[in-house]
């Protein structure tokens, strides 16, 4: 089909404005990921750098060998993977429970379960309780008030809700209880799904920081992002426990340095879980 002239401009026009906005939305992530690698007397003498002559790994040397960073980074990645896995265990735990029909009290489970969803108790109530559960400065305290999202449970709930319940009759015919037709049933059943809710979990994980900056009063127990923070405000060797004698690189290049592996691991994890959410969960499930 030829086409007319307004339409040849209309495309042109689409392309040079989503151009632009993909230029504006990429360049400070190419920014910081080129600093980082800056060479730092070449940062010195030229503060804007879009292709650095000469790539350095100082400021990542720099980080990694200080005890403040590879400490707060192991927080993390304990954090987000005890976490993660925590979440995950009780979202799908509570979800199954509201889908099975028979469930005693199911109505005001789901109507407790919205109210969580319209209404938040604020922070103080929540650091009250915190404290009164003497989770004060524990890996505990960033877990357990955010074990679960409300919405999360009834997303996983309607996908519950499809699994067809000829499958749990089979499995009860075969003499599995029901915490047996959940563990080898329904979860594998359910991975695409638990892929998902899984990275969304482990972002969050991974991005702690308000409730870390409340609950967490020892330094050497501070997750990357709060420590992140602390670098940008103030990048002096002293924030970072390395002796006064090493010259640190500009603080600018360790500012980026840090951004890049504080976001690095999550944009690692993200294509191995991406196959997960195209599939479809009853693939080859019930047949006939």
């Amino acid at each position: 089909m030829k086409r007319s002239l307004n339409d040849r401009i209309f495309d042109a026009f689409n392309v040079t404005l989503l151009g632009l906005v993909a230029i504006v939305t990429i360049f400070p992530l190419y920014y910081v990921f080129v600093v980082s690698f800056t060479d730092p007397t070449e940062y010195l003498k030229n503060n804007l750098i879009l292709f650095p002559k000469k790539w350095s790994l100082a400021s990542y040397e720099y980080l990694l060998g200080t005890k403040a960073f590879i400490g707060s980074l192991w927080n993390s990645v304990v954090l987000t993977l005890v976490g993660t896995a925590c979440s995950l265990v009780v979202t799908a735990a509570l979800a199954y429970a509201l889908s099975r029909k028979r469930l005693p009290g199911r109505s005001t489970f789901m109507l407790l379960i919205l109210l969580t969803i319209l209404f938040s108790p604020g922070i103080i109530p929540n650091y009250l309780l915190v404290r009164n559960l003497d989770l004060i400065n524990s890996i505990w305290s960033l877990i357990l008030p955010t074990l679960a999202s409300g919405w999360n449970v009834i997303l996983m709930k309607n996908f519950f809700d499809g699994i067809p319940a000829e499958l749990e009759e089979s499995a009860s015919i075969d003499g599995c209880n029901d915490i047996t037709t959940f563990i080898r049933i329904i979860l594998p059943l359910s991975l695409p799904s638990l892929a998902a809710f899984g990275l969304f979990y482990a972002v969050g994980y991974w991005n702690t920081f308000f409730n870390a900056l409340i609950y967490l009063t020892d330094a050497s127990k501070w997750p990357i992002q709060v420590l992140l923070q602390n670098i940008l405000l103030n990048s002096q060797s002293s924030e970072l426990g390395m002796a006064a004698y090493v010259e640190a690189p500009p603080a600018e290049t360790l500012k980026m340095a840090a951004v890049v592996v504080a976001t690095l691991p999550i944009l690692l994890v993200y294509p191995f879980l991406q196959k997960h959410f195209a599939k479809g969960a009853m693939v080859g499930s019930v047949k006939g």
